[in-house]
């Protein structure tokens, strides 16, 4: 489990993924933040976007296949007590998003 700050987050994102947004997207850098939009399966009213964007606060980083995927700092909140998992599905050749609740570590 990654620990940042006061916030326990895992993010998990397969090979297939992150050549998703490469092929797809031809980016190297992926913000990853909450939007309000109404919907949302971990924080209602709020969904996981994504955009191509240099970081100014990095809360969180990880790199995969050299894409760079982050969390700004004032948007760790959202991946809090969560595992994130970035999967690529091979059926609609969409991303996929899953949360699952994870033990709060102190």
């Amino acid at each position: 489990m990654e620990k940042v700050g006061a916030f326990n987050m895992i993010i998990s994102i397969d090979e297939k993924a992150a050549n998703w947004f490469t092929n797809e997207f031809q980016i190297n850098t992926v913000r990853m933040f909450p939007q309000y939009d109404g919907f949302g399966e971990k924080n209602k009213g709020f969904s996981l976007a994504f955009s191509a964007e240099a970081p100014s606060n990095i809360g969180f980083t990880k790199e995969i296949n050299g894409i760079s995927f982050y969390v700004e700092g004032n948007d760790v909140w959202f991946f809090e007590d969560t595992e994130t998992c970035l999967s690529y599905n091979d059926e609609v050749k969409e991303i996929q998003i899953s949360f699952k609740e994870t033990m709060a570590i102190n």
